[in-house]
Parts: C-alpha cells; sequence; structure tokens
C-alpha cells in the first residue's frame, strides 16, 4: 500500500508540475518522518490517504490549459476513476468524503463563474464542471448505504454513544475548535522537522521568480487551498485526539507547493531538497523537544519492543494474574493474534496512567494483581527544553494531555512491588505485583 501511495503521488506532481518536481516531492514524502513510520502501521488512514491521493491525480489531470486550468473534453475516465477511489477512500475511513465534497462545491463555483462566458463556450464548460460535480458527489452514495447497514446490524449509525461523544459531539466548542485548528497548522508547517521545508519556502518567496519557470494554473491552486482548508477545518472539530496520521493526505500537498515554490525562485533549488532531506531523515530517529505521539517516528519501535518484554515477563511469571493496563496493553494481553502473548490475560482497563488514574486504580486493589505501566507518550525528559509546555494546561483540558506516573511513584501508590522496569531512549515500561493477603480454609471433598 505504501508504494502504491506513492506512486499516486508521483503521478499527482507529475501532472501538475513535471517529472523533476514530482521526483522531489515523493522522495520528501517517502521520508517524511510520520509517512515514514505511519506507512509501516496497519490502519485506515493509509489506505484512506492512498485512496484520496490516487483520486487527486485523476481530478487534476482534468487541467489541461496551463493557465486557466481548464477542462479536457475527453476526461469521463478521469471523472469515473475519480468517484470509484474517492469512494473507497470514504469506505476506507469516512471522515475521507470532504475532499470530493469540498472539490463539488468548487466545482459548482467554477459553473457559476463561467456560466456568463463571452466566447460561446458557456453550455460546454457549464456541463463539464456539473459532470465533475456529479462525479465528486458520487461517493456520498456509499457512505450512505455503509451506514445504514451499520445501524441495522448494530443499532448505531455513527458508532456507539461512547464513540460519538469523543469524536464528534464533545468537540463542539468554539475555543477547543480554534485550539485545534492552531494545532493542526502547526502539524503542517513544523512538526517532525517540517519546518525545514515551509522555512526555506517562505525564504524562496522573498526572491524575484526565475523567467519561464511558471506556476501553478490559478484553478489547481485553488483546488489545493480549498483542499487543505477543508481537511485543516474538519480535524479541528472532529477527533479526540490530535492524531497526526489523520492529515497523511495532506502532507504530500504541502511538500509539493514548497518544490514548487523553489523551483519558481532558485536555480538550484535541489539543494533545498537535500536540506530539507537531511532533516527529515533526522527526524526519524532524533526527538523533537515536546511531547508526541510515539507513532510519528521509529520511536514506536522502542515502544513495542518494551511492551513486548513486559508482556513475556507477566505471560510467564504471572499467566493466571488480571493485570491493570490501558490501551494499547489492554489489546497486547487481550488478543492473543497480536503475537504479543499466546493466551488471553485477563485485564482492567484505565484512560492511562495519569495521578488521578491510578487514585482510582488504588481505592479497588483488589480488582487485579499486577500492573502493566508504559509511556503513553515521548517527553522530554525533566529539565531538558520543552516546547510544549507553555500550552500543557489547555491541552489538558481539551485534548487529554496528562503526564505518566513513573514506575516507583506508581509502585507507592499502588502499594506494588516493582518486578520489572526498562528504560529506552524516552520510552518506558514497567511491571509492578500486588502481593494479597487470601483468607483460606479447608472444606471436605
Amino acid at each position: 500500500m505504501s508504494a502504491a501511495t506513492l506512486t499516486g503521488i508521483y503521478r499527482l506532481v507529475r501532472g501538475l508540475a513535471g517529472a523533476p518536481a514530482a521526483i522531489a516531492t515523493t522522495i520528501l514524502t517517502a521520508i517524511y518522518p510520520i509517512w515514514f513510520a505511519q506507512s509501516t502501521l496497519a490502519h485506515a488512514d493509509i489506505f484512506a490517504a492512498a485512496f484520496t491521493l490516487w483520486a487527486l491525480s485523476f481530478y487534476f489531470l482534468r487541467c489541461q490549459h496551463p493557465e486557466t486550468g481548464e477542462p479536457r473534453h475527453d476526461a469521463l475516465r478521469d471523472r469515473i476513476a475519480a468517484a470509484v477511489l474517492f469512494s473507497l477512500a470514504a469506505l476506507a475511513k469516512e471522515t475521507a468524503i470532504i475532499t470530493p465534497i469540498a472539490l463539488a462545491l468548487l466545482e459548482i463555483v467554477f459553473a457559476a463563474r463561467n456560466r456568463n462566458r463571452s466566447d460561446g463556450e458557456a453550455p460546454r464548460f457549464l456541463r463539464l464542471h456539473l459532470d465533475w460535480t456529479a462525479a465528486l458527489l458520487i461517493p456520498i452514495l456509499p457512505l450512505i448505504a455503509w451506514y445504514a447497514y451499520h445501524r441495522a446490524r448494530t443499532g448505531f449509525t455513527f458508532g456507539n454513544p461512547e464513540f460519538l461523544r469523543y469524536n464528534a459531539t464533545a468537540n463542539l466548542g468554539p475555543y477547543r475548535i480554534v485550539l485545534s485548528l492552531w494545532h493542526r497548522v502547526l502539524h503542517l508547517t513544523t512538526h517532525m522537522n517540517l519546518f525545514v521545508a515551509t522555512g526555506c519556502t517562505l525564504a524562496a518567496l522573498l526572491m524575484p521568480s526565475i523567467p519561464g519557470r511558471g506556476r501553478l494554473s490559478r484553478a489547481v491552486m485553488t483546488a489545493l487551498a480549498v483542499i487543505l482548508a477543508a481537511n485543516l477545518l474538519e480535524y479541528s472539530i472532529l477527533g479526540g485526539a490530535l492524531l497526526t496520521r489523520y492529515l497523511l493526505p495532506i502532507y504530500p500537498l504541502v511538500l509539493l507547493l514548497c518544490v514548487i515554490e523553489w523551483r519558481i525562485h532558485l536555480r538550484h533549488w535541489p539543494g533545498l531538497a537535500a536540506l530539507t532531506a537531511a532533516a527529515f531523515l533526522a527526524g526519524i530517529w532524533i526527538n523533537p523537544p515536546y511531547a508526541f505521539a510515539p507513532e510519528d517516528n521509529l520511536t514506536y519501535r522502542d515502544m513495542i519492543v518494551l511492551h513486548q518484554k513486559a508482556v513475556a515477563i507477566i505471560a510467564a511469571r504471572f499467566p493466571a494474574a488480571t493485570v491493570l493496563t490501558a490501551w494499547p496493553g489492554t489489546q497486547e494481553l487481550g488478543r492473543p493474534e497480536l503475537g504479543y502473548t499466546t493466551h488471553l490475560i485477563p485485564t482492567i482497563p484505565i484512560k492511562n496512567f495519569s495521578l488521578e488514574e491510578m487514585q482510582l486504580a488504588a481505592a479497588d486493589p483488589g480488582a487485579y494483581d499486577v500492573a502493566f505501566l508504559f509511556s503513553t507518550k515521548w517527553e522530554p525528559r525533566a529539565g531538558a527544553a520543552n516546547l510544549g509546555r507553555a500550552s500543557e494546561s489547555t491541552d489538558q483540558k481539551y485534548f487529554d494531555f496528562h503526564h505518566d506516573l513513573r514506575p516507583a511513584e506508581a509502585a507507592r501508590l499502588l502499594h506494588g512491588d516493582i518486578v520489572w522496569q526498562q528504560f529506552h531512549n524516552g520510552e518506558w515500561a514497567a511491571v509492578l505485583h500486588f502481593p494479597r493477603s487470601v483468607n483460606a480454609s479447608l472444606s471436605p471433598r
């Protein structure tokens, strides 16, 4: 799927800006830490990104005229391909429907703009824009069919009430939306060394354009802006957590715009591409000075290794225990098919390992025999530079940010013994055991 996605990116960019820009954008996307790490994981977002980017490559084929971006006459095949691929993207993850809907609304605007053309071409262009509008709205139909089937089978249209509350209805406060939008802008401009690409682009804009190196057409730039704005707004409203994988289809478009501006303003623009590539490669292994989710770079590999060791110790030493832990530990212990354990180990789930959650767990000590604790995010060590410290209070209130209790602190609070712990590159995991007093008595057979 990763190879197919990169092929779609290359096809998209080559159709807009030529082979050199396509090669640069594809390589930078492939080694960007978030893309590099997320493409090795199994989740719906990578499929939605692949189908969306391929669909966009067919959509932008419609732009034949280099200046006006007017649609081609023979775009039927492109419309069918885009409709099918956008439908698959929406079925892979329903939030992907925002891109074709946004483009459909843009096509309506284009149609209204071309309605009063004075060259006699108004009817033809009106029909082409309306045909594209219909094609871009087709993906809504299979998505509605899926929701109908889901409701018939489960009784819920958009998931159970807790899922709907966490990902949608609880996020509708204006202040939270604005705050989330700010975080999303940072994700698309600075996160994981992306500031190198965007910073070079801002510097390039201060230089004069090179004659003969044309820009993208106004229609293409408008479409790209609409796609970026629609996705930024959607993921500022939906989703309880600010996961960067939601933005996977957008990162290649940001890099495309950067590469285009480099080419327009600099003769030796591959030097900026090389500098950006070096920053991205460093970001795969070197963590930024703020808290982030482990799956944003290869930190997730350290997390998995530590979890494998911890679960192996629990399975070997406490095979009949009930384990206090949080996600994804609950899945690792409760689903043997994931490969962490060969048998199901019952768990007592908690949200995280914050002080509040651990105090709740301490109030019912008889419910569990073992605790599996781990870092739920990567954080800079105490005393080190931390660019995210200023926003921790608002992040805690609106985005479930928290500080995990370290193993020694949790052991004192829960009155347990640390039987194993390990730290590696800022990630850590620990296993606690709780000796319980049991009243025993003999009974006749």
